[in-house]
């Protein structure tokens, strides 16, 4: 019993971070966007590339990804969010978003290949068994990444600018705010963070085109688990589906992991549509 345990600890790592980076986009944009899981993917393959096939260090390898990560985060932004948010059509973010994860899942296919590869180590520190870092990475990244998250919005001014956007976006911008300007940077911030994400739960993801889909799927599951808007929601509910689906995997196999996930989410929305830690909102009639 021990194998899932740890396993899942890792899993629900991974996909903790996963919905962290849909708070942050959602943040400035009420948009949960699609690509959410393609900046891990994203990071994943560009640390591997960097490190392995490039030759870089791993601190290099890992500055690279973040680098390219942000530049995809914001090139979400320009292209699949900034135009349909300023439509009255609701909703056409879906189609944006699916359309770009798409394209670029298709385009790191063509130039990295379809089948999975090896990701390198990218810390000095040896490790057997369970101790091995690619169990215990994912946790403590994902750990760091909701307290730096919620530190951030908090005590900084940009990151009070940001829960201010969240809030009410005409408020803020009759404050005198930049709203296009915050949003691009949420977005930025969001695919640096997918970029390191990627690169913690590299070695047990490997470096893998397809890694998006699932992971966006994932990690969706753990913010409506959490609630959407709560980080520390997001950790929690990172971790008990990703013990959720190894216990689950283990007696009952892979095969049935997306619909256990798929299960979760929907028992959920039936007895608790805001989430553990998330708040029900009222509507007035």
């Amino acid at each position: 019993m021990l194998a899932p345990l740890v396993t899942g600890l890792a899993l629900g790592g991974l996909y903790a971070m996963t919905a962290i980076i849909y708070n942050v986009m959602f943040s400035s944009s009420k948009v949960l966007s699609l690509t959410t899981g393609h900046m891990l993917m994203i990071g994943g393959v560009a640390g591997a590339w960097a490190i392995s096939v490039l030759g870089l260090h791993p601190m290099l390898g890992i500055a690279l990804a973040v680098i390219i990560g942000g530049a995809f985060g914001g090139f979400t932004e320009v292209v699949a969010v900034r135009r349909t948010l300023a439509r009255p059509d609701d909703h056409l973010w879906l189609l944006s978003t699916l359309a770009l994860a798409t394209i670029v899942q298709q385009c790191v296919a063509l130039w990295w290949g379809t089948e999975p590869r090896p990701f390198p180590k990218l810390l000095p520190v040896d490790g057997t068994g369970y101790l091995h870092q690619r169990y215990w990475l994912p946790v403590l990244a994902a750990i760091l990444m909701a307290v730096a998250v919620e530190l951030f919005s908090r005590r900084t001014t940009v990151g009070k600018s940001l829960r201010a956007l969240s809030e009410d976006e005409l408020a803020a911008r009759a404050r005198g705010m930049d709203t296009g300007r915050l949003r691009l940077f949420s977005y930025v911030l969001a695919g640096a963070l997918g970029a390191i994400a990627g690169l913690a739960a590299g070695q047990i993801t490997f470096a893998y085109y397809a890694l998006g889909l699932s992971l966006t799927l994932n990690g969706f599951v753990a913010l409506a688990l959490g609630g959407i808007g709560s980080n520390s929601g997001a950790l929690i509910g990172g971790l008990i589906l990703g013990l959720i689906t190894a216990f689950g995997t283990h007696f009952f196999g892979g095969e049935f992991q997306n619909t256990i996930s798929i299960g979760v989410l929907i028992l959920f929305l039936i007895i608790r549509p805001q989430g553990l830690l998330g708040s029900a909102k009222l509507r007035q009639v």
